[in-house]
């Protein structure tokens, strides 16, 4: 990565799109071409959705497990060829562990391949019938475009993932997502809000990707967003909540400056020292 005097706004894509469910070629094939239309429009971090590579929806395990592939697979080879030598991608994928077990992961590629792999911690309701969550914190990377912690839907709605991410030195967050559609007010979606919430108390830039399209009658939100260091959205959702690339250029050095003001520092202030300790209970 430059150094900070030479670095310039990183342009960060989102492309929202609709897997389809159970089909791993058609799938490898559309989120490779995702990462090539958001390279070519000059993205240098592309983040694709939850599950990307298989579809939500499964029936039963088996079918499940008939979705996964390793990391090394060739469908996060295709991502890195895709990428080419200056994008990094951040994507969900259906990943089968060397254990044997199932993971609802996240890759983080580029060029050179597959740089790490986040397996999600908080898995979502059904999800908990064929997946195994992961034991390994959120990380945060240091990349080519920029300091990207990773972790993938629900895990947003757990505060101590993004803080620990701003704390570990995160610029962005980049989280794939499945985000399931409810009920709601006319309004913007919970979902986005949470989003700029996190965003804005952690002082850092959050990239989501969700999805679209209906699949075995669920609904999605559809609110892919990219929100700057202050929570404020520089793009998205997409138009009617449907497929579509954002882009956004975003200065993630930005990100570094914790001061609200010449006597506040939203990590200097904290007072961990006085806070509960975390129970199991």
């Amino acid at each position: 990565m430059a150094p900070d005097a030479e670095r310039e706004a990183v342009r960060v894509a989102c492309r929202q799109l609709a897997p389809v469910i159970g089909d791993l070629d058609a799938n490898r094939r559309i989120t490779r071409e995702a990462v090539r239309e958001a390279v070519d429009a000059g993205a240098r971090i592309v983040v694709l959705p939850e599950l990307a590579t298989s579809g939500y929806v499964f029936e039963s395990p088996d079918e499940a497990r008939a979705c996964a592939e390793p990391a090394g697979g060739p469908t996060l080879a295709g991502w890195a060829e895709a990428a080419g030598g200056d994008a990094v991608v951040v994507g969900g994928f259906c990943e089968l562990g060397d254990d044997g077990a199932l993971y609802n992961s996240a890759a983080v590629v580029d060029g050179s391949g597959v740089l790490a792999v986040y397996r999600k911690i908080h898995l979502w309701d059904r999800e908990q019938l064929f997946f195994e969550p992961g034991r390994a914190c959120a990380p945060v990377l240091e990349t080519r475009a920029g300091r990207i912690g990773v972790a993938v839907c629900y895990d947003l709605w757990f505060p101590e993932i993004a803080r620990g991410l701003a704390l570990g030195g995160a610029e962005l967050i980049a989280l794939p997502a499945n985000f399931p559609r409810f009920p709601r007010p006319e309004e913007r979606p919970m979902e986005v809000t949470l989003a700029m919430a996190a965003a804005h108390v952690n002082h850092l830039f959050l990239a989501i990707c969700d999805r679209c399209g209906p699949e075995r009658g669920v609904d999605w939100v559809g609110g892919s967003v990219v929100c700057d260091e202050q929570g404020w959205p520089l793009a998205g959702p997409p138009a009617d909540f449907g497929p579509g690339l954002l882009v956004a250029d975003c200065d993630l050095s930005r990100a570094r400056d914790k001061a609200w003001n010449e006597r506040n520092d939203l990590l200097g202030d904290r007072r961990p020292e006085l806070y509960p300790a975390t129970r199991s209970s």
